[in-house]
């Protein structure tokens, strides 16, 4: 991620070339010319459905808003635990803030703030969604940091777990022995991160994958195949941060 921020910032890097024009919001591709006025049609249409995302996602981020300040002024008054804040911080950005994303495309430089309009690169999405979750941080800053950086900066001064592996068995392995039910930032070596669920005892991969579907997604961890790519990784929990989760309450900036 680090080699493609810099890429980006010299102006080099480039994007997926496409194979057809894709319409995310809709679930098809249009290979054929459309008439001028199917086209102006096909636009209103695109256009509203644009419209619903935007107010749909606007909605969710207010609420996450809204969220923050009960559990904290219930964990002021002693009628809310941390134990609460961490599971409504990992249900609202996991159930809520995510899934809009879903299907959003990947690129390099990728660095939209819309759910399925442009395209987003892994960190971003990253610095993005925890940001639309209330974090006070620079997403720009935060997603062009390298894997480890990023995890620095996240944890907020909690420990790091480093798995070296030389296969991707033991590195699950090893994984799933460091984790517990919650939410995780996870960084790949100096190549790419993302988001590891782990929800009844299952490792989930969350994150803007660069290869197929080439877009943001939930996967097993087993079955990934970036995860398989690499054999150093980098863990930091979130859901169990209460130094982040305490800077989300308080809206002090995550350095």
């Amino acid at each position: 991620m680090f080699l493609f921020s810099l890429l980006l910032g010299l102006g080099l890097a480039s994007e997926m070339p496409p194979t057809a024009e894709k319409v995310s919001s809709y679930g098809f591709t249009v290979e054929t010319v459309l008439s001028t006025a199917n086209t102006k049609n096909f636009r209103k249409l695109d256009k509203t459905a644009s419209d619903s995302i935007v107010a749909s996602y606007t909605h969710t981020k207010i609420s996450a808003g809204q969220l923050r300040l009960r559990l904290k002024e219930g964990l002021h008054q002693g009628t809310v635990s941390l134990e609460t804040i961490k599971t409504a911080f990992t249900d609202q950005l996991v159930d809520k803030i995510i899934p809009h994303w879903y299907g959003t495309p990947w690129s390099f430089g990728g660095h939209t703030t819309i759910p399925k309009e442009g395209k987003i690169a892994c960190g971003y999405f990253i610095s993005t969604t925890l940001r639309d979750m209330g974090l006070n941080l620079d997403r720009y800053k935060l997603a062009q940091k390298s894997p480890i950086d990023e995890a620095k900066m996240i944890s907020c001064g909690s420990a790091i777990n480093k798995v070296v592996q030389n296969t991707p068995e033991k590195a699950h392995e090893e994984i799933d022995r460091l984790t517990q039910e919650g939410l995780y930032f996870i960084g790949f070596d100096e190549g790419h991160v993302g988001y590891l669920l782990k929800r009844e005892g299952e490792l989930f991969l969350i994150h803007s994958n660069y290869l197929a579907p080439v877009s943001v997604c939930m996967e097993t961890l087993q079955e990934s195949r970036v995860f398989k790519k690499f054999d150093t990784f980098y863990l930091v929990p979130i859901s169990h941060n209460e130094s982040l989760l305490q800077r989300w309450l308080d809206q002090e900036t995550v350095l």
